[in-house]
This record gives structure tokens, sequence and C-alpha cells, in this order.
């Protein structure tokens, strides 16, 4: 990391009740994501859609498919190829996600891979849950695949810490008003939770929202965004996160 001591906190964030959090680049390396999960559904979720077509849950999501491409009269396989352009264009689409969890639970109960999570993350957010701080994940993944990757964790079994999961199912996370629905949702004044990204985006619809909000810049690139944007303390790591 390039200048550590600028990416640190100035100032503990003030009375935190509930940390919400991203997966992809903030408690988990983007690498896992992009070289080792989405191949695996890329290589398998043809089959998979193919071989479980007639269960109810799939036929659903299928329809869904259809549904958000306007093409309510093709067939499987053009229903396929549909899902495999989404892939290729890291599509946030509801459906793909839920299908790509469930050819992902597959992977993960065969241990062709562990979850990656950040050692800092797994130290963290077990201080905060000692600390009786509820803690939630926010992801475009769906929530099946959220728990697979804590659940199949290269840390173990790291469900018990966390108190609840959201997808794009409450709102694309890029939008004020799935933040607003997240502490709806919670009970709590949305001053009161901190949300936990590395997209810019996020966190500025987050702070519109009322969030508390904390950059995660673990990599050159997202430090450069990061400096450039003066809105949201920045750090390197969870261990760079100072609550009170």
């Amino acid at each position: 990391m390039n200048d550590p001591d600028r990416l640190r906190l100035e100032e503990p964030t003030p009375d935190v009740r509930a940390i919400i959090t991203d997966i992809e680049g903030t408690t988990s390396d983007i690498a896992f994501v992009h070289d080792v999960l989405f191949p695996y559904a890329r290589e398998y979720l043809p089959e998979f859609v193919r071989a479980r077509a007639d269960d109810p849950e799939v036929a659903a999501l299928v329809e869904d498919v259809r549904n958000e491409a306007d093409a309510t009269d093709v067939d499987l396989d053009r229903v396929i190829d549909i899902l495999g352009q989404w892939m290729d264009e890291d599509r946030k689409s509801t459906p793909l996600k839920a299908l790509q969890g469930m050819v992902w639970q597959q992977g993960y109960t065969d241990g062709d891979f562990t979850g990656h999570v950040y050692d800092d993350a797994v130290a963290s957010m077990q201080a905060w849950a000692d600390d009786r701080r509820a803690l939630y994940v926010y992801s475009s993944g769906s929530v099946t695949a959220q728990r697979l990757l804590f659940t199949y964790s290269d840390h173990g079994d790291l469900t018990d810490l966390f108190s609840g999961y959201f997808d794009t199912r409450i709102g694309p996370k890029k939008k004020i008003r799935s933040y607003k629905a997240i502490a709806a949702e919670l009970g709590e004044p949305p001053s009161s939770l901190l949300f936990l990204s590395d997209v810019g985006d996020e966190l500025d619809a987050a702070a519109e929202a009322g969030l508390q909000t904390c950059w995660v810049a673990r990599d050159e690139d997202t430090q450069e965004k990061a400096r450039m944007n003066e809105r949201h303390p920045v750090v390197a790591s969870f261990e760079d996160i100072e609550l009170i």
C-alpha cells in the first residue's frame, strides 16, 4: 500500500449500532470473485439450468430472465445464451445472481474452492460481533451466494457473525432508496448504520440516504479514486476502522 498513514481514519466513527458490508473488494479479494467464482458459473451454469429446468425454483428464475430480457417467447437454449451474455457483461441481474448462487453451492459443497475473506476483515468482524454490534451483508450477489461464501470460507464457517443479508431484491446498490429500505427494514436510524464498500457510487448513495460510510481502498486503483473523493473516510483495511 502506498502512503498508508493517509488511508487511516483520522477520527473514530461515531455511534455505530450496525455495520453493513459489501463483499467484492471489501471483505473478499476481487480476484476470487472474477478468477474463481465467475469462471466456474460460466462453465457449469448451462448444464445446471438444462438439468434443473423442471425444478419450480429454477423454472421461475428462467421465466424472470425472459421477462427481464423482454423475450417472453424464447426457448431454454436462448435463455442460456442470454445468461451467458449477462455473465460476460457482469450484469447485476437478480435471476442471474440467484442461478449463479445455486451453481456455486455445488462447487462449495464439493470442495472445489473455499470463499476468500481477508484476515483483517475476519478479525474486525469478530471483534465487532463480540462488542454486540450487528453485522449485515449487502452485495449484488444473491443472499444464497453470500451465505455460501461465509459458510465455506477459508477461515471456516463465519455465518454466526452476521445478523442478516441483503441483495438486489432490496434495490440496486447505487440507488439511495436501497439504503433507506435497508434502514427501514432494520428499524434503525440511518445515521446509526455504517456502510463499508470499495465503490464510490455505492458509498455516495448510502451517504445520501443518511448512513455513515467508509471507503475500503485495498488496491492502488481504488486508493486513487478514494483520494479524489473527499466525501468518505478512507481505510486500507478493516483494522484501520475505529468505532466508538
